[in-house]
């Protein structure tokens, strides 16, 4: 079928924390909502079937986990990735972030040290400083708009950790990492005796002829030095109905990370997200290479109207998920101010960069996951924004 992404979809009575939430985050529900990391597009239509016919069911008991839902997510990464999953290795999850933050939890000491690679995901400093551990940043370089490791720096500082959170592909850069660059990270925490977490929540959503690698894919080595978090929720908008799924590298990983959740009595998806899950893998990817389709159209729009017209604004098109890194240090304001400017004079919600690297100034989040007829709106207002200062 023919899914139409323009439409916009009154998200006001949906109980959206992207929407409703404004007020907390920005002090005023008139902005724009460019922020939280979820898209203002329906899902597959074969998804909103198979929860509708649940719904009508009328019983929502404790939910069993069929064979086939780990089944579908392991043939989705054979489709799409080329990854073979050993299911005996494979574990459910609440979502990708507290899978994160209990895998801090149970396998690095107390008080020890976890090496990130900054700007990234707030949450990765979160669930490190959450559990009394300490983040170690290995700064990504930028010039000329382009983000690349410090080599140096990274394995310098690999001997002061005990674990490294890898994110791929990486948010908010939209770097999809290479094979030379992934294989280079994994004989480095080899060498240091590092245990390494892929994030790869945004595995799917690839742009520009370029290709996810999943990092335990790479070899037998790496897949005994790799834990590997990954979902549907960014892929399919599901992010409501949090279910993750953990890959291990052995039995023994595997065992204590369940044992954790068990104590919880944490162990089953809710009766939506089972079904949810299971049809988007199975009967998604018409909707996804839609979807592809649009946002990067939606990454040339802003692209070509930055350039015309707020030349000010340096967008670094991402390779990989929904997110744009917008560089606004040629206006010169600091970052609270550049966060009110957005505020209060452009009518825009978006992530701060500081809040992905505590050490960056003059940079911004947005999400370009919305109708084409939106995104203009918004870059018109901060255009109009812009000429005024």
């Amino acid at each position: 079928m023919k899914y139409d992404f323009d439409r916009v979809v009154d998200r006001s009575n949906n109980r959206a924390a992207k929407y409703d939430e404004r007020t907390k985050k920005f002090g005023t529900d008139k902005v724009i909502p460019l922020w939280i990391a979820d898209m203002d597009f329906q899902t597959a239509q074969p998804v909103i079937d198979a929860l509708t016919a649940r719904a009508q069911e009328g019983i929502w008991g404790y939910t069993s986990r069929p064979a086939s839902y780990f089944n579908a997510i392991c043939g989705w990464q054979q489709r799409r990735n080329g990854w073979t999953i050993d299911q005996s290795l494979v574990s459910w999850s609440l979502g990708v972030v507290p899978a994160l933050s209990a895998l801090v939890r149970l396998f690095t000491p107390d008080g020890s040290k976890v090496l990130i690679q900054t700007p990234v995901y707030s949450e990765f400093y979160d669930v490190t400083e959450a559990w009394n551990r300490t983040v170690v940043e290995n700064q990504l370089v930028e010039k000329d708009g382009r983000w690349t490791i410090d080599w140096a720096d990274f394995e310098a500082k690999l001997p002061q950790v005990s674990m490294f959170l890898l994110c791929s592909p990486h948010n908010p850069l939209g770097i999809v990492w290479t094979r030379e660059e992934l294989t280079r990270m994994v004989q480095l925490c080899r060498k240091y005796d590092v245990l390494l977490v892929s994030d790869e929540i945004h595995s799917d959503l690839i742009f520009h002829g370029k290709k996810h690698i999943p990092t335990a894919s790479l070899s037998p080595e790496a897949a005994a030095q790799v834990i590997t978090c990954i979902s549907g929720t960014k892929t399919f908008n599901l992010a409501g109905l949090q279910a993750s799924t953990t890959v291990f590298p052995n039995l023994r990983m595997k065992q204590i990370y369940d044992k954790f959740w068990a104590c919880m009595d944490i162990h089953r998806n809710n009766a939506f997200s089972l079904t949810a899950m299971e049809v988007a893998f199975n009967e998604g990817e018409e909707w996804l290479e839609q979807l592809l389709e649009y946002i990067s159209g939606n990454f040339d729009f802003i692209r070509s109207y930055c350039q015309a017209h707020i030349p000010q604004i340096r967008p670094s098109l991402p390779d990989a998920t929904y997110l744009v890194w917008l560089d606004c240090r040629q206006l010169g304001l600091s970052n609270d101010e550049l966060r009110r400017f957005m505020i209060e004079k452009a009518g825009l919600g978006l992530n701060e960069g500081c809040s992905f690297g505590r050490s960056l100034s003059g940079f911004m989040r947005l999400n370009a996951a919305c109708p084409r007829s939106v995104l203009e709106q918004a870059l018109k207002q901060l255009e109009s924004a812009v000429r005024a200062l």
